[in-house]
């Protein structure tokens, strides 16, 4: 990361959390109560989880989606992209979570009556488990077939009354020994 866009990150963080901007003035405090866990003494070991979640939309919109019918294009292929992409990105969103290489993310989707249920499965050989990658993948998954569909989910004032991501929760995590 060059040093421009970390100090303009940093800047936008203070700037913009009062409260971090208000800690920043005692050391004493700040400096001790975040860190990020050492894992050095971990060994690297094959790690994986399975995310998974569901966004609710009208029947109509998931016919769509089914007929190939999408404006914008295929919902589906576009969030298993972003899925990965977002994967791959985690420790850029979350603080203080380590950067970790990705060796698979692969997502399976299913199209219900009324909602698109996804599973993005996340592996690596790391030395920390990829939770929330897999969490962050889903999420986005979802996300991104909102984005691509929400032409068809709009009310007649223009809000989202029946469109919801739910349920993203971890299904499974493993770690060999």
């Amino acid at each position: 990361m060059d040093t421009y866009f970390k100090s303009c990150r940093e800047f936008f963080l203070y700037e913009s959390i009062p409260a971090i901007r208000a800690r920043s003035t005692d050391m004493s405090t700040s400096a001790s109560r975040y860190r990020m866990i050492d894992i050095t003494r971990k060994n690297d070991v094959l790690r994986e989880a399975v995310a998974a979640g569901r966004i609710r939309l009208k029947p109509e919109t998931v016919q769509t989606i089914r007929d190939a019918k999408v404006e914008k294009g295929d919902p589906l292929a576009a969030a298993e992209i972003a899925s990965v992409m977002a994967a791959k990105a985690t420790s850029q969103l979350i603080p203080l979570c380590h950067p970790i290489p990705i060796t698979s993310v692969t997502s399976r989707s299913t199209l219900e009556v009324d909602s698109v249920e996804v599973e993005v499965t996340v592996r690596t050989t790391a030395k920390t488990g990829v939770e929330m990658e897999a969490l962050v993948a889903a999420a986005t998954f979802l996300l991104t077939v909102w984005d691509m569909v929400k032409m068809y989910e709009k009310d007649a004032s223009g809000q989202y009354p029946s469109t919801v991501i739910e349920s993203i929760k971890v299904k499974s995590k493993t770690k060999a020994e």
